[in-house]
């Protein structure tokens, strides 16, 4: 049977589209001369709008302003200038349809084969100080999406480019298709550019919903990726960093790594729990706290008069589960706190802290080549949602901020509990709240300060979370507080607390049983208290 013979397939007539006429249009101005030039020296056409005319225009290069393309001159302070036919009709007309071509020459309008736009700083406008919302509503670009979208749309032809980055690979594409440009390119760009504008949407509405719209029907998230991480949860896994625009000073998305080696997913998840807690303790105590956390988990945890004290009742709380742990501090880290992190028979993965004192940065970079360095700032950002994604969704809530209360917490058995048992136990809740559900902590004062004991955290039933605890603490448990996340259903998980030797017992109190418990505290003489607030953590 003779071979079935295959017709060479016909390359499609717009993979290479030449580039002979570009619109400029950009707020943020960095590399635009050297794009332009670069397009000049092509032969490229250049039509640009109001500033960024000037700039080429200043820069000795040919350009055409809107107003000669359109015979209307820019209007209403700049709102109406590139919202016509022969803009857009030469970014959204296709090149390959008869019906298209017959009409733009019929009605004059010339295609453009670029569209270069970066969109009105709006995002960097709002977190401004005291913007009013005047100056906010002045940075909502219209004509600059609608271009972009209209190139986006017509990738097949045009190129659309929303970013100074992208300028280089523009420009490499054309000089290596003799001035042409590629599908591949085009619809890359293109990708970006609706993403682009997707996040400035979604910028603008969630700031004119207000801080309260903590919920709204349509909920649009923009982040913007900071890095690719070494990798996900396990070394298999993919995982990449991203923030939300704008996200603000002091969060350990912007944080500035000193030294080390690229971060990983657990890395940085664990380094958030260690930060938030960190800032949770010196929030309620007034002190310097250290945290050190181990899969998310304080393992150790104290707020104390200066860093070194801190960090070493932190390391203290569980010596062998800190070693490859994280450690977050509240401080500066001076030299006194890096010898003792750097201690023999230490060793931590990431060290977060406002920043580092030079001397005491080097001590810790000479104990270990790869340890990260991160330098958060003195700053502690108001962020009040988290989300937490799920296949196919998300939940969204509130961050459960509260600082507690002793002021607001119920004495239902056992002697009065003195101030410094109160001041601990309120530090010691916030610890609570950080542990996974179910969580019960041993925790108390050392030496003025207040650190973690012992904690039995993630556990199915809170029977095992105090022996956890119990185990963990030790001897340290006879005179020690108890912390609980929820309440008790049953009086069990006390008795274990009170057979180790806690004679104080904190819970949110709710049960049906709770006198069973309060029953169980009088008869030992164990101090209860009822907070009211419930911490699961999952």
């Amino acid at each position: 049977m003779a071979a079935t013979m295959t017709a060479p397939t016909q390359p499609n007539t717009l993979d290479l589209v030449p580039l002979r006429r570009a619109l400029l249009s950009v707020s943020d101005k960095t590399g635009l001369i050297d794009l332009a030039r670069a397009l000049q020296a092509r032969g490229v056409t250049l039509i640009s709008t109001g500033g960024t005319a000037k700039a080429i225009a200043d820069a000795g290069i040919p350009v055409t302003g809107i107003e000669a393309v359109t015979g209307f001159p820019e209007m209403l302070d700049g709102r109406v200038k590139t919202l016509h036919p022969l803009v857009h009709g030469g970014l959204l007309g296709r090149r390959d349809l008869a019906s298209h071509t017959d009409a733009m020459a019929a009605h004059g309008i010339e295609p453009i084969d670029l569209v270069c736009v970066n969109l009105y700083p709006f995002e960097a406008t709002v977190a401004r100080e005291g913007v009013t919302e005047a100056e906010a509503i002045e940075q909502i670009d219209i004509g600059g999406p609608s271009m972009i979208r209209s190139g986006a749309k017509n990738h097949a032809a045009v190129a659309v480019v929303t970013d100074a980055t992208q300028y280089a690979d523009l420009i490499a594409d054309l000089e290596a298709n003799d001035g042409r440009t590629t599908l591949s390119l085009r619809r890359r760009l293109a990708v970006e550019a609706f993403r682009r504008t997707a996040a400035y949407d979604a910028a603008i509405a969630t700031h004119l919903g207000g801080p309260d719209d903590l919920t709204p029907a349509k909920l649009t998230l923009a982040y913007e990726r900071v890095e690719e991480l070494r990798y996900g949860e396990n070394p298999h896994q993919k995982a990449a960093l991203y923030r939300t625009p704008n996200a603000p000073a002091g969060t350990l998305v912007n944080a500035r790594q000193l030294h080390g080696k690229a971060l990983s997913f657990n890395n940085m998840n664990d380094a958030s729990a260690a930060l938030e807690l960190a800032r949770s303790m010196h929030t309620t105590s007034g002190r310097t706290a250290a945290v050190v956390v181990k899969h998310t988990n304080p393992c150790g945890a104290a707020a104390a008069d200066n860093p070194r004290t801190a960090v070493d009742l932190a390391i203290a709380g569980d010596p062998m589960a800190a070693f490859g742990g994280i450690l977050a501090l509240t401080a500066p880290v001076d030299k006194p706190a890096a010898e003792r992190i750097a201690a023999e028979g230490t060793f931590f993965e990431v060290v977060i802290a406002p920043s580092f004192d030079a001397d005491a940065a080097e001590i810790l970079m000479s104990r270990w080549k790869m340890v990260r360095l991160l330098a958060v700032g003195d700053a502690n950002p108001d962020i009040r949602t988290e989300h937490k994604f799920l296949p196919g969704g998300l939940l969204v809530q509130e961050r459960d901020l509260t600082v507690p209360d002793p002021a607001s917490w119920t004495h239902t058995a056992g002697p009065r509990p003195n101030n410094e048992t109160l001041r601990a136990g309120a530090v010691l809740e916030c610890v609570c709240r950080a542990l996974s559900s179910n969580a019960v902590l041993i925790g108390g004062v050392d030496d003025g300060s207040v650190r973690l004991f012992g904690a039995g955290a993630g556990q199915m039933d809170r029977v095992a979370s105090c022996l956890g605890a119990v185990r963990k603490a030790g001897e340290l448990a006879r005179g020690a507080l108890a912390v609980s996340d929820a309440f008790f259903p049953f009086p069990d998980g006390p008795k274990i607390l009170i057979d180790a030797g806690v004679q104080t017992i904190i819970h949110p109190g709710g049960s049906k049983r709770d006198d069973e418990t309060v029953a169980l505290c009088d008869q030992h003489g164990v101090t209860c208290l009822m907070t009211g607030v419930r911490h699961f953590r999952h």
